[in-house]
């Protein structure tokens, strides 16, 4: 069990760096490089802020020239990784603003970096409807945003070069919010022995067993838990602003209930917002979702709160 269920600010303090990573090239739909501007304009700086944050917007990592989508992903992932590792160093925690999942394979390379340096277990909770643990030789679309996490836990076929790359143990990555795994891929993901804990397990026994006992691994060991939240987590009636929509998702309470779960540990000391893509986001409401999630996570307003003092402003 957690040994303190009170709130505390999570293990990085109260200095927050915001990266922007405007990239769609890993994915066939494009717009999810406007994400990084329309997490910005959904107020996601200002709203850490209200809440005790010391909030710097770093602005955007980009990749010069016209490229071809695996080079401007093999071109942006080294710089995210140096961003996110010098964040880390400054005692900062780094928020990643994508852009499509293509960006975790330089954020999250960078935090696992890190991690190695000051001999730290790293965690990650891979927030998602899909797994992204496909490979060169497994995936069905050919769309690397799809290879994200494989990539990341060592699969063989991609250029890490370890000057910017540390691989992440599969054993101590969870995927939450599962529903649409390739059958080759849900394969190596157990062969891996990832954990995976989809949509049926949650509609049965809930969010919180399965992560608490996850929450609690990582607090035995004084982990860093770094979480990686797709949009497409969420059911798309509440966020249909993503390229790649699944049916039957979580709903708003059980994110609700699983950001509240990551503030009380106190263990999230990176993240990353993906998938946001504003041309199809109605009315913009797949981004205040993301900015209403990410505030309750960093232990700011419940999104009802947040609602009821629109109505009353």
């Amino acid at each position: 069990m957690l040994h303190d269920s009170r709130p505390r600010r999570p293990v990085a303090g109260n200095r927050i760096d915001l990266i922007g990573l405007p990239t769609d090239a890993g994915a066939s739909c494009r717009g999810a490089r406007l994400g990084p501007d329309g997490l910005r304009a959904a107020g996601l700086a200002e709203r850490l802020a209200s809440i005790g944050y010391a909030v710097a917007d770093r602005g955007d990592i980009t990749a010069a020239g016209k490229l071809s989508p695996a080079a401007e992903i093999d071109a942006l992932s080294p710089l995210a990784s140096e961003a996110a590792y010098r964040s880390l160093d400054h005692g900062a925690r780094p928020i990643f603003l994508g852009g499509d999942h293509s960006i975790s394979m330089g954020s999250i390379a960078g935090v696992a970096r890190h991690c190695r340096d000051n001999h730290r277990p790293l965690f990650v909770l891979w927030f998602d409807a899909h797994g992204d643990f496909n490979t060169w030789t497994t995936t069905e679309t050919g769309n690397i945003h799809g290879m994200a996490l494989a990539r990341l836990c060592g699969e063989p076929g991609f250029c890490n070069d370890p000057r910017w790359f540390a691989p992440v143990d599969p054993r101590k990555v969870m995927i939450l919010g599962a529903r649409a795994l390739d059958c080759e891929e849900a394969q190596l993901i157990d062969e891996r022995g990832v954990q995976v804990v989809d949509m049926d397990v949650l509609r049965v026994s809930g969010v919180e067993a399965p992560l608490r006992t996850f929450l609690d691994r990582i607090e035995a060991v004084n982990g860093h838990l770094h979480l990686s939240l797709d949009v497409d987590a969420m059911d798309p009636s509440l966020a249909p602003g993503v390229g790649t929509t699944v049916q039957g998702g979580l709903s708003l309470e059980q994110g609700e209930t699983v950001m509240d779960l990551l503030f009380r540990s106190g263990r999230v000391g990176s993240l990353d917002l993906v998938e946001l893509n504003p041309p199809l986001d109605r009315g913009g409401v797949s981004a205040d979702v993301m900015v209403d999630l990410t505030a309750r996570l960093l232990g700011g307003l419940t999104t009802v709160q947040h609602v009821k003092q629109q109505e009353t402003a």
